[in-house]
This record gives C-alpha cells, sequence and structure tokens, in this order.
C-alpha cells in the first residue's frame, strides 16, 4: 500500500546506551547486525546479567531451541525483552508470521507497530497502533504522518489488541519485564532502528 508523501516533525534518535544488551538469535537473523547496532553483545557467558535481551527472529527460519532455552531461562529473573524481527528484504518472510511463532514458543508479545508496504510489496513504513501514526522510512530520519482512514480499517482489530495489553500491564510493563514488543527492523532502510532506540531509552531513564 503507497505512503502518501508528507512532512511532519522527524521522531526522536537514540544515541549510544550505557546499558548492559545482551542479543540472541539464530544466525540467519543476523544478531551480530544487532548487536552492532543498538551496542549489545552477542550469545553471552551469563544471560541473566543484563539490562535487556533482544530476541532476534528471522520468519524465513524460525526460532532454534537455544534461543526459546535462553528466553525461558529469564523468565525468572524478570528481563525486559524485545522481539527483533529482521528479515523484511524477503518478500517470503512475513512479520506476522514471526509474532505468531514467537507466540507459541516464547511468550505472549505485542506489536505497537505494524509493516506497511509499497506498491511493489517492499516493507517502507511502520504504523504505530497507539498513536494511529505512520512513520515513513522513504527518507531518513523518516516523516510522521498521520494515518489515512483506510489504514485506520485495517489495523482496527490489531490496536484495540495492543490497547487492551496496555491497560492490563500497564505502560512499564516493558520495563518491568511483564510485556514484550515485537519490533519490525530493517536495519540498511531504518526501519524500526528507532523505535528499538525509544525501547532502550525507556529502560535508562
Amino acid at each position: 500500500m503507497a505512503i502518501p508523501s508528507l512532512n511532519l516533525p522527524n521522531p526522536a534518535s537514540g544515541g549510544q546506551s550505557g546499558l548492559r544488551i545482551h542479543v540472541f538469535g539464530h544466525s540467519s537473523a543476523h544478531p551480530e547486525q544487532i548487536a552492532h547496532e543498538f551496542s549489545g553483545i552477542v550469545n553471552p557467558t551469563d544471560p541473566s546479567e543484563c539490562d535487556l535481551a533482544i530476541f532476534v527472529v528471522n520468519p524465513a527460519t524460525g526460532i532454534d531451541s537455544e534461543s526459546i532455552a535462553q528466553w525461558d531461562s529469564l523468565n525468572e529473573v524478570m528481563v525486559p525483552r524485545l522481539v527483533v524481527v529482521t528479515g523484511l528484504e524477503n518478500s517470503q518472510a512475513d512479520f506476522d508470521d514471526a509474532v505468531l511463532l514467537a507466540n507459541r514458543v516464547f511468550d505472549l508479545t505485542v506489536t505497537p507497530y505494524l509493516v506497511l508496504h509499497d506498491d511493489d510489496g517492499v516493507a517502507c513504513a511502520l504504523i504505530s497502533l497507539e498513536e494511529m501514526k505512520i512513520y515513513d522510512y522513504s527518507t531518513l530520519p523518516p516523516k510522521i504522518l498521520p494515518a489515512e482512514p483506510e489504514h485506520r480499517t485495517l489495523v482496527e482489530e490489531f490496536r484495540s489488541e495492543y490497547m487492551a495489553a496496555i491497560e492490563v500491564m500497564g505502560k512499564d510493563g516493558f520495563a518491568a519485564g511483564l510485556m514484550f514488543p515485537a519490533i519490525p527492523v530493517w536495519i540498511e532502510k531504518g526501519i524500526g532502528v528507532d523505535i528499538v532506540k525509544n525501547y532502550i531509552k525507556q529502560l535508562e531513564q
């Protein structure tokens, strides 16, 4: 679906974090790239000694048993966790599939943002379910656009589910290690990078 051009203020960008960030995931999901982008450590010796755990998922290849075991080990210590979905450049990979898989083998995740595609089917933007705004990554920094009526209709059910989760878990659910956002990320295009950095900032406060 085509995203209209409209210049609005840019979202805040994140900087280097002083947090201990550990990154887990199968090599096909490129955890090393994610760790480099967000100043994390891949597959650390003691996974529980961290402030944030990022689990990287490539929907085309699934989630490996080691990642599942690492996730389970963090349940006892209530470490804040993000599920970062990569592989958006692959037309066979689907963000929704990755979320369904994470819900099955990790815990129930939430999706604050959904992926929008251009006329060629390439991921180009994210829509915020809370703000009902579109982050258009055809330029960097991305433009923030108001969601059009057709977008609102398409995501209405997803938005209701997300807002219900926020009401139950509270705004601090992520920082408390109770709510697990799943974020689509395409580093080369900047998609979702700013959003992950904003989640990291929440833990620095």
